[in-house]
């Protein structure tokens, strides 16, 4: 699918981070795992479900840099990102993280960063994509599949509180 009118896909640059943070805590709260844990046990975890999930976007573009693509706009302000990560030896690639920012949605930019992607894990080498989302991402249960995704599996989360101690000021709080 071409890229919409307005908007093209780049390779990401260093100092994308805080915009694809940004947009990520914009996205993901509705479908994250992190998020479900820190309303099922409040305060239990040190920082937020936000500072878990930012890290986790800086952590994909220090590991593969060249696995992020970002959409921005004909201004160049980011619009919204794809992360990927490769395993040569398997051929699997990994889709780990997709979001476009709430004004640039339902415009196709989604579709055409996971198209993107896949072409440059099959670029490298990969055989197989994978992506996963939670059963309640109505946007991925519907995206996914019309991309060409299967579902092969599905996974349960459970989580239990280990200690009732609360954390220490500090702690966890070295997010990006």
């Amino acid at each position: 699918m071409p890229v919409p009118s307005g908007y093209r896909i780049r390779p990401f640059e260093p100092g994308d981070v805080p915009a694809l943070q940004a947009i990520t805590v914009e996205t993901f709260a509705p479908v994250s795992i992190d998020k479900a844990i820190d309303d099922e046990f409040p305060g239990a975890l040190p920082g937020s479900w936000a500072d878990r999930k930012t890290q986790a976007i800086a952590d994909d573009c220090r590991i593969e840099p060249t696995g992020v693509l970002v959409v921005v706009d004909a201004e160049g302000a980011v619009a919204g990102y794809v992360t990927s990560r490769t395993n040569p030896a398997t051929r699997i690639g990994w889709i780990a993280n997709l979001a476009v920012g709430r004004s640039h949605r339902r415009l196709g930019l989604g579709r055409a960063l996971l198209e993107a992607c896949k072409e440059r894990l099959r670029a490298r080498g990969m055989v197989i994509a994978k992506i996963e989302t939670l059963e309640h991402n109505e946007i991925g249960r519907t995206l996914y599949p019309s991309l060409g995704f299967r579902e092969i599996a599905r996974q349960v989360h459970y989580i239990a509180r280990l200690t009732d101690e609360a954390p220490q000021d500090g702690e966890g709080n070295d997010a990006c």
